[in-house]
């Protein structure tokens, strides 16, 4: 599952161009991801220039280590 960060998110829709899925939309207030349609391929992670979106594994993998 891809995570939002609001507070980092700036609504600039780079994330938007390189989904293959097309399951992000936006609007004047905010970035909705359908995770139902996610791929989790995290091409969208990559690009955000503001560090907005992660990894909801994140949390399980620093627990493995």
């Amino acid at each position: 599952m891809i995570k939002i960060n609001p507070l980092l998110c700036d609504l600039c829709g780079t994330c938007l161009s390189v989904c293959p899925a097309d399951c992000m939309s936006l609007d004047e207030n905010r970035l909705y991801i359908d995770n139902d349609a996610c791929t989790h391929c995290e091409l969208c992670i990559g690009v955000c220039p503001f560090g907005a979106l992660s990894s909801g594994n994140e949390k399980e993998q620093a627990n493995e280590k």
